[in-house]
């Protein structure tokens, strides 16, 4: 906790003196484009886990590799938010991210296991995790982002996805698919919060509307 304390204190430096002037001149990227390729980001984000969930409960081959670009997923996200807390802040959040995503198998083995006191210890590790992502992008965007808010959107996040995985491990598949459908509708309401709360910190990074 004090790694991730110092961590923080360091993003939160580092968008202080990074955070534009009110007289900068707006260029770059349209807002519209911006808000659209995080969508791709977040979107992106869980129909690779929906992915992953099928293919980890019907026990398929192609497993290995849904994981992997899963994966691959977490680091386009830090990426895209160099440009503006920071390589190291990126790389945090690809971290965090990674830890969500290697925290969320770990549930889903102990719960196709059945294994309930392995399945409690990984959803309190999986919960935590969530926390920290909260608390990380808190530190990064207190205004638009406060902890409360953060809070909530990772809490749903993990209620949703976790009802989406027992429903696939039980056989339940129209339920299954409606889960997706709530999952991916609360991701497009998180992306947007984050979009725009980046927007909102660095409007001079973005082209006039």
């Amino acid at each position: 906790m004090k790694i991730l304390a110092a961590i923080l204190m360091g993003l939160a430096l580092a968008v202080t003196a990074s955070a534009p002037a009110a007289t900068t001149h707006r260029s770059g990227i349209s807002q519209q484009t911006f808000r659209q390729s995080m969508d791709k980001l977040w979107e992106d984000h869980v129909a690779w886990t929906r992915m992953a969930i099928v293919s980890f409960a019907a026990g398929l081959p192609n497993l290995k590799a849904t994981e992997t670009r899963l994966l691959r997923n977490q680091v386009d996200i830090g990426n895209a938010v160099k440009p503006f807390y920071g390589a190291a802040a990126g790389d945090e959040l690809t971290r965090l991210l990674k830890t969500h995503i290697l925290q969320a198998v770990t549930v889903l083995e102990a719960a196709k296991a059945g294994n309930a006191p392995k399945l409690n210890t990984a959803l309190a590790a999986w919960h935590a995790n969530a926390r920290q992502i909260a608390a990380f992008l808190a530190h990064a965007n207190p205004r638009h982002w406060p902890l409360a808010a953060t809070t909530m959107m990772m809490n749903d996040h993990l209620k949703l996805t976790t009802q989406e995985a027992v429903d696939e491990l039980h056989g339940h598949w129209s339920a299954s698919v409606a889960d997706y459908d709530r999952v991916e509708k609360e991701i497009l309401g998180m992306s947007g919060t984050l979009a725009q709360g980046i927007i909102a910190q660095f409007p001079g990074r973005f082209a006039a509307a």
